[in-house]
């Protein structure tokens, strides 16, 4: 699942201001845009975004390549949207807690980062729940195997 940046949701762009990093820091920045291909205004503005996301979400990281960063519950091993999944699968988070290996401030940190930003939440779990003929759909030449 790909965090949706600004950029990437054709926000519109704010004024122009002029940073000056460390030789260090640019270098990484220079390094970082060589590597994935992108200018590095767009380094810096996504990872502007990710860590202004784990400021205002104490307990959340970033994982995955480039193309496909995506929110977690540090300590929990899961992405923000499984545990959303689940927690709609459960009915409450009571049983969720009760069910599995989570706590009840993981869950509610997961909730409060899918209010502020739903649509990215919801795009990740409707990928997820695809059902094996839409699956097939798009990808024919994957082979599915029978689940017990």
């Amino acid at each position: 699942m790909r965090m949706q940046s600004g950029a990437q949701r054709k926000t519109p762009k704010g004024e122009p201001f002029s940073v000056r990093f460390t030789r260090p820091t640019d270098s990484m920045v220079e390094e970082e845009a060589r590597r994935t291909r992108r200018s590095k205004s767009a380094i810096v503005e996504s990872l502007t975004e990710e860590a202004i996301r784990m400021r205002r979400f104490a307990g959340i990281g970033f994982r995955g390549d480039d193309a496909a960063r995506r929110p977690w519950v540090i300590g929990s091993g899961l992405d923000i949207w499984e545990i959303i999944q689940m927690l709609d699968d459960f009915g409450s988070i009571e049983r969720l807690v009760e069910e599995r290996q989570l706590s009840e401030p993981q869950v509610r940190l997961a909730i409060a980062y899918r209010e502020s930003y739903p649509e990215e939440i919801a795009e990740a779990v409707a990928q997820n729940r695809r059902t094996a003929t839409e699956l097939h759909e798009l990808y024919p030449f994957i082979q599915l195997s029978a689940t017990a």
